[in-house]
């Protein structure tokens, strides 16, 4: 993984309490966009590896890896935001979160830093004509920059978290 963020700078921060990780945020591109992740969300960051494509599941899940041992679901970010796909190179990397107890993996162009955003950095979702952004859960203001901050728990609806729950399971 060719960025600044290591496994073990992952492990670090989530050796913190809880106390300590509000405000971290992990960062990474995607389409020459900068978004980021609660660090709390966070499980591990690996490399990207051999994806095992599963039938009947939507375009956006790429299908599931072998974990040391364990079956994750791989969701493909930049497919889930209608963006246009490109082929995986040393960069892309899989950020393994967790949601609602389950372990699912997000592929994402490239993984950048830990960044403390303090709350009052953090500006409200855009709206949209369709009503307020389902993923996103503010504005970061980075320096002269802005990160999109998603709300990983929203990344899927229900009914795709229980299509994702069973074909771990299996």
């Amino acid at each position: 993984m060719a960025s600044s963020v290591s496994q073990w700078d992952i492990a670090d921060h989530l050796a913190d309490n809880e106390d300590t990780l509000k405000g971290k945020f992990l960062t990474f591109q995607l389409a020459e966009v900068g978004y980021g992740i609660e660090i709390r969300h966070v499980t591990e960051i690996i490399g990207i590896q051999k994806i095992t494509d599963v039938p009947d599941m939507p375009d956006f899940i790429r299908g599931v890896i072998n974990l040391r041992g364990k079956v994750i679901p791989v969701m493909d970010v930049r497919l889930r935001f209608n963006l246009p796909s490109r082929p995986y190179d040393e960069r892309t990397c899989i950020i393994v979160v967790n949601l609602d107890g389950k372990s699912v993996g997000l592929v994402v162009d490239e993984v950048s830093e830990v960044l403390e955003i303090p709350a009052e950095q953090i500006e409200p979702a855009p709206s949209s004509n369709r009503g307020k952004n389902r993923y996103i859960q503010g504005m970061g203001k980075v320096g002269e920059e802005v990160k999109i901050l998603l709300d990983v728990s929203r990344l899927l609806y229900e009914d795709e978290l229980e299509q994702l729950d069973t074909v771990s399971q299996a």
